[in-house]
C-alpha cells in the first residue's frame, strides 16, 4: 500500500464515519494542546511502527512474487521424472531385480 492509497482510505473512512473522524480529530487536538510531550512521543512511535509495517509488507510482497516465479502453477507445467528402470529382457526379469538360481 503506497501513500496515495493510504490517504484515499483515510479520506473515505472520514467521509463514511464523520462522527468518529470528528472525535479522533478532537482527541488529537487535545493532546497537541494540553500534553505536547506525550503527543510528540506517540507521533514518533506511530511513525516508527508505520515504517516497520511498510518494510515488512514490502519484503513479503517481493518474496511472494519470487515464489510465484519459481513454483509452477499447475502440474502440467512441472517436469515429469522419467522412469529409470531398464527395459531390456522379459517381463519377469523386470519385476524381480535379482535372479534366483
Amino acid at each position: 500500500m503506497d501513500f496515495a492509497e493510504f490517504m484515499d482510505s483515510m479520506v473515505s473512512f472520514a467521509q463514511n464515519n464523520t462522527i468518529i473522524a470528528i472525535v479522533i480529530a478532537l482527541g488529537i487536538l487535545y493532546f497537541m494542546y494540553r500534553k505536547t510531550k506525550l503527543f510528540f512521543s506517540l507521533l514518533i512511535l506511530c511513525l516508527i511502527l508505520l515504517g516497520l509495517y511498510s518494510l515488512i509488507t514490502n519484503m513479503a510482497r517481493s518474496g511472494g512474487e519470487q515464489k510465484r516465479k519459481l513454483v509452477p502453477k499447475t502440474e502440467k507445467e512441472s517436469v515429469q521424472i522419467p522412469d529409470r528402470s531398464p527395459r531390456v529382457g522379459p517381463l519377469s526379469s523386470r519385476s524381480f531385480p535379482y535372479r534366483f538360481l
